[in-house]
């Protein structure tokens, strides 16, 4: 098991939030927290290196599916307290091309909100990283109890 403080939870963020590609991986040495990037065109640290050879103690952390990220966005919309921006909200969300619909409706009409959705986006973010160390075997379960204890969501806007 790793000791929490010694991972980069951003770094974690950062590779569950990236799609998933061929050409590129994100994976955590199981030995030490790091966090490193391999990719088609340059390998690993700029060494290539085929991905069937790389080293069985870095662990691939696989995108987080849309679907928990798209859950966020209608969590924060049922906790807004501004019904008109909730509707615009919502209905922004309704189909394909929901991530940049709603990305545009806070930028074009609640520009007031988006450091409050991107606090509990976060807040949603390293929750998640919490488990993804702990399903993955790379933190106990008390260490990602209080990972999630220490990222709440905010209080609703």
């Amino acid at each position: 098991m790793l000791e929490v403080d010694k991972i980069n939870l951003e770094d974690v963020v950062t590779a569950l939030n990236d799609g998933e590609t061929y050409e590129h991986r994100w994976l955590i040495d199981s030995r030490t927290g790091e966090v490193v990037y391999w990719t088609e065109e340059f390998g690993l640290a700029g060494e290539p290196i085929d991905p069937d050879d790389l080293d069985p103690e870095l662990i691939p952390i696989d995108s987080t599916p849309s679907g928990p990220r798209y859950r966020d966005m209608v969590d924060f919309i049922d906790r807004l307290g501004d019904p008109q921006a909730a509707e615009q909200l919502g209905r922004a969300i309704r189909g394909k091309g929901a991530f940049r619909r709603f990305g545009n409706e806070l930028h074009w009409r609640h520009e007031h909100l988006i450091g409050t959705w991107r606090a509990f986006r976060d807040a949603r973010d390293l929750r998640r990283a919490a488990d993804w160390l702990r399903d993955n075997g790379l933190i106990d379960e008390a260490s990602a109890d209080r990972l999630r204890a220490d990222h709440p969501d905010p209080p609703a806007p």
